[in-house]
């Protein structure tokens, strides 16, 4: 089954069946719009041929009572097919958007480290919006293009079937150049959906990263590398707008040669009195109107082939599988305890580049498991892992002995606190990050972990307080400032399982110090996993795991690892000349 059919298939179960009623009012609206439409040229040959020929005043007041209600019915149905199809339209991609961004949300992690933030938001933002042209007036005027057509053809053949005939030889060669033309183009739309995404995410990240480029006076090739990829967009638009022009100019010109076939004829058949003025005047209007919508057609095709295009992408989302899979993951954590255990667990972001080799270690509840090594030895994949955000390829993980990758990850993570490295923060208020977690928490849960994590220790100084506003990913703050914001946050959260990557990597040291009190109260009956580079931090940990190249070198608390000279060892002592 080819591409294009699977999508059609597709688009039609989730997006025009379920609107089939709200169709249907537009299939009827615009079937007495086209109708009506008719009146006025076929009046045209009884004004010449009847009424002013007999002078009949009677019926041409009949004959302009008839058109002018024609008319009336085509302003009434244009409005209604705008107001109920194209509001229908609007409401479907807001519906689609939704979907997406929330299917988008519950894909693995994997999926986000693969693609970029910028591509994703044009992946939810733009290609959806091309479905206007499948529940909006686009694929019904097609319809109501063909019908209007259809019955012109018919009362054109009544008029003159040798005229008729010669006009369906150049609309026969234009539909033919249409369809391979539109079959061409589809293909370059797509492609313009990936570049739109490619952009759009460079840009994301220039923006973010404004404060590097402007640190290495890298403007220049930030400029180079944007005005590459707009060009390339440019490429393409220049390719479809080709394609389209030249369907355009197809129908100009065979349906101009057409038309002076159609003056020839019929002046020789009306000197030969075989056809009447008024029967050529409204075979040529019946004509204007069976080939007006063939060359809308042509517009209203690319458009088509453009949405089909983008709704590709969105259908190739919309069928991945979600991480919380119910079917592979099973199982609901009614209650947790707290004890994880790593059970000869190997992993690898590549094949066969492993980065974890056989790591087996036992966390208890409410101990600490110190991981230590150096950049790039495995410990955020260790930590990654813990968390759900990363499974294993081979052995098991296991919560209070239930494999974790059976787990149902909403009853697991709602047990959840992280602290990340880069403690990312929303933009918006001090108050609001702090509350993300729970944010109907009680003011006395919130000034709790506020005073926990010393965050008001810099607050009382801002003139808004908890209300100050810290701009796109707190850049208004210190890297401290924001650290302690995110423990607030995981305080707030009062979860079972801890994770702090480099928790306190970016404190000064008085704020360490605040902070290493706060931890202590944070990790207290908690399954906590620390990674830090300072070895001072760590050394209350109930264990502590050296990991190099992917494996467990050495393990045990900071005193049997100090006595036994090791790596450990090694690192300690380093870190404490320096």
């Amino acid at each position: 089954m080819s591409k294009k059919n699977v999508t059609f298939g597709w688009a039609f179960k989730n997006i025009i069946w379920p609107r089939r009623k709200t169709i249907a009012i537009g299939l009827v609206l615009i079937v007495f719009s086209r109708l009506a439409s008719l009146v006025l040229p076929g009046a045209s040959k009884y004004l010449i041929d009847d009424v002013i020929v007999n002078k009949d005043i009677p019926m041409l007041k009949t004959l302009l009572l008839v058109v002018v209600a024609a008319i009336l019915v085509q302003a009434i149905t244009s409005f209604l097919l705008t107001r109920i199809l194209s509001v229908e339209a609007q409401y479907l991609i807001s519906q689609l958007r939704a979907k997406v961004q929330k299917k988008v949300l519950s894909l693995p992690i994997s999926y986000f480290d693969n693609n970029k933030s910028g591509a994703l938001v044009s992946r939810i933002m733009t290609d959806v919006e091309g479905v206007r042209n499948l529940v909006g007036t686009g694929l019904l005027q097609l319809v109501g293009g063909t019908l209007t057509a259809i019955i012109s053809l018919f009362l054109l053949i009544n008029i003159s079937a040798t005229m008729t005939l010669f006009v369906l030889v150049p609309v026969s060669v234009f539909a033919f150049i249409a369809l391979k033309a539109f079959g061409k183009i589809r293909p370059i739309f797509r492609t313009r959906g990936k570049l739109n995404a490619e952009v759009t995410g460079r840009l994301t990240e220039t923006l973010n990263g404004v404060r590097v480029i402007k640190g290495f006076n890298a403007e220049p090739q930030e400029n180079k590398t944007f005005e590459k990829g707009v060009k390339t967009l440019y490429e393409n638009v220049k390719s479809s707008l080709t394609a389209t022009a030249f369907v355009t100019s197809s129908a100009t010109f065979l349906l101009g040669l057409a038309s002076v076939g159609i003056m020839g004829i019929g002046g020789y058949m009306i000197i030969g009195e075989n056809l009447t003025i008024g029967d050529f005047i409204s075979f040529t209007l019946f004509l204007g109107f069976m080939i007006a919508p063939i060359v809308q057609m042509s517009n209203i095709g690319s458009q088509l082939t453009e949405a089909f295009a983008g709704l590709d992408r969105t259908e190739e989302i919309m069928k991945m599988d979600p991480e919380d899979l119910a079917e592979k993951r099973p199982n609901l954590l009614e209650g947790l305890h707290g004890d994880m255990v790593f059970d000869d667990v190997s992993f690898s972001y590549e094949e066969e580049k492993e980065v974890l080799r056989n790591i087996s270690f036992e966390a208890p509840k409410g101990s600490v498991t110190a991981l230590v090594g150096s950049s790039g030895s495995g410990k955020s994949t260790i930590a990654g892992l813990a968390a759900t955000f990363l499974n294993p390829d081979t052995g098991k993980i296991t919560i209070d002995g239930q494999d974790l990758s059976q787990v149902n990850l909403g009853s697991y993570r709602k047990h959840l606190g992280v602290v990340l490295q880069d403690d990312f923060l929303f933009e918006g208020t001090i108050r609001e990050n702090i509350l993300f977690p729970r944010p109907n928490a009680s003011d006395e849960q919130l000034h709790a972990a506020v005073k926990g994590a010393y965050v008001n220790e810099f607050t009382e100084r801002f003139e808004d307080g908890l209300d100050t506003v810290i701009g796109e990913r707190g850049v208004k703050l210190s890297g401290g400032q924001r650290q302690r914001i995110s423990i607030a946050r995981a305080l707030l959260a009062d979860p079972k399982i801890i994770i702090l990557d480099e928790a306190t990597s970016n404190l000064d040291t008085e704020s360490e110090t605040y902070i290493q009190q706060s931890l202590e109260m944070l990790m207290k009956d908690r399954t906590t996993f620390v990674i830090a580079h300072r070895l001072s931090t760590i050394r209350q940990a109930d264990q502590i795991l050296i990991v190099e190249k992917g494996e467990i070198v050495e393990r045990g608390t900071h005193d049997e690892l100090i006595a036994k000279e090791g790596r450990y060892y090694q690192l300690y002592t380093y870190q404490s000349r320096i």
